[in-house]
């Protein structure tokens, strides 16, 4: 039994360690440069520009993007790719079929036309940044590209492309051979690479006397409960009661249990917030390049923190939480697949009544979700007007950060579980082996 606890664990161990040495292979690629850009100048008008879309994007990449490194696109395309393809199976009725008929085949196939497209949006975007890259100046000596021209956007472009495609080959190997998400282990670490200069800083603040001992202790005490909030609010779930009928099949008895259909309360997950962030700071981001005085005043109204601000961005959140919502579950079908396997919910006709029940309590419980995530997602400028500090760990990056490690953990307990299954039966069946057959008399 010690041997095959030894095994485990040093499985568990490789796969940990793995999924390590591929992060730092990530991390590594995000400090090479890419050619015929001047980093200093580029570093200088993102912090300039940080509350746009580019800030945004660069907090997604693991800080590549203002630093313009070969994974200066980081997995985004990748990503919006996933997005368009699942978009897509709602209104192409041959994706639909992929999806609803095709099993694990046509999974494969969908993930097969997601990495056609996140090539195709590669290339483009890489190209489309080389252009803008090409127009940044910080004044009429410092440019941001020191030689600009065809040959400089080709090679951005296909530098680019490259760097993404061999970050979603990292996130599929950490997915196929290491433990959780590749994908999303990629951001998190990208995201949570910022943390300890964050803490740096507000150490510094305090030492400097810029803010109070009392006011970072009350701050931290606040992380740690806004953390727990977030914990409880994204493993809660409202379990709708399932009954099976009782089946006889041949000579087996088939039904006859109880279980629950789990309707979490953020089922869209991160991806509201991200739709409603790129929406809202596209006017702020094209007011900071085009002289025009109408979108200059919109700037100024959609400035973070402002109350025109908060309203539109939790009007967006709502919105795309229900959205994203109907394309990923469709009550209709669930209803379907229970009426065919003999489920029922007590009390309720099986077919079209099914249904609406089951979209009625999923409205409800998406409408305090939606509510949940714009609360997390308006705290770090709430905290950063009242408290006058930068509150770097909230919002979208606290939803990222928490999910993931969530799934991550819930990941390494299924496997731990299945591999102490699997030494137990194995250990039955070697018993089993050993038994003599009798004797006839």
């Amino acid at each position: 039994m010690s041997g095959s606890r030894t095994g485990q664990s040093k499985e568990l161990r490789n796969r940990i360690l793995y999924v390590l040495l591929i992060l730092a292979v990530y991390r590594v690629g995000v400090h090479i440069p890419t050619p015929g850009v001047d980093t200093g100048v580029l570093a200088e008008f993102f912090t300039r520009y940080e509350n746009t879309l580019l800030g945004l994007f660069d907090m997604f990449s693991g800080r590549a993007l203002s630093q313009f490194s070969i994974f200066a696109m980081g997995i985004m395309p990748y990503i919006s790719a996933s997005i368009i393809i699942e978009l897509l199976t709602v209104v192409w009725p041959h994706l639909h079929r992929l999806k609803k008929e095709g099993g694990q085949q046509g999974r494969r196939k969908l993930n097969q036309y997601s990495r056609y497209l996140t090539v195709g949006l590669s290339l483009f975007q890489g190209f489309m940044l080389a252009v803008g890259l090409e127009r940044m100046q910080m004044s009429e000596t410092a440019s941001v590209v020191i030689e600009p021209g065809l040959y400089f956007r080709l090679m951005t472009m296909l530098t680019l492309a490259a760097g993404t495609c061999f970050i979603m080959w990292l996130g599929e190997q950490i997915t196929e051979r290491g433990i959780g998400n590749g994908i999303s282990l990629i951001i998190f670490a990208g995201i949570v690479e910022g943390l300890p200069s964050a803490i740096g800083d507000v150490f510094s603040d305090v030492q400097a006397g810029d803010q109070s001992v009392l006011r970072m202790a009350f701050l931290v005490a606040g992380m740690v409960a806004i953390v727990c909030g977030v914990v409880f609010c994204e493993r809660a779930q409202r379990r709708i009661p399932i009954q099976y009928a009782q089946r006889v099949v041949g000579r087996n008895v088939m039904g006859g249990r109880s279980t629950h259909l789990p309707l979490k309360l953020n089922p869209a997950g991160v991806i509201p917030p991200i739709f409603a962030s790129s929406l809202i700071m596209f006017p702020a981001t094209i007011g900071q390049f085009v002289d025009n005085q109408t979108i200059q005043g919109m700037t100024e109204w959609l400035n973070r923190g402002n109350w025109l601000y908060n309203v539109i961005y939790v009007a967006l959140i709502v919105f795309f939480c229900y959205f994203y919502t109907g394309v990923q579950f469709n009550p209709t079908d669930v209803a379907e697949n229970m009426q065919k396997n003999g489920g029922f919910i007590p009390g309720i006709l099986p077919g079209a009544k099914t249904a609406e029940f089951i979209d009625r309590v999923l409205t409800r419980v998406t409408l305090w979700g939606a509510l949940y995530v714009s609360v997390i997602c308006l705290l770090p400028s709430l905290v950063s007007r009242y408290f006058n500090v930068s509150f770097y760990f909230g919002g979208t990056a606290l939803l990222i950060v928490v999910g993931v490690a969530l799934d991550t953990i819930s990941q390494i307990y299924t496997l731990v579980v299945n591999q102490q299954y699997a030494g137990l039966l194995k250990k039955g069946l070697s018993g089993v082996g050993k038994i003599q057959p009798r004797r006839r008399l």
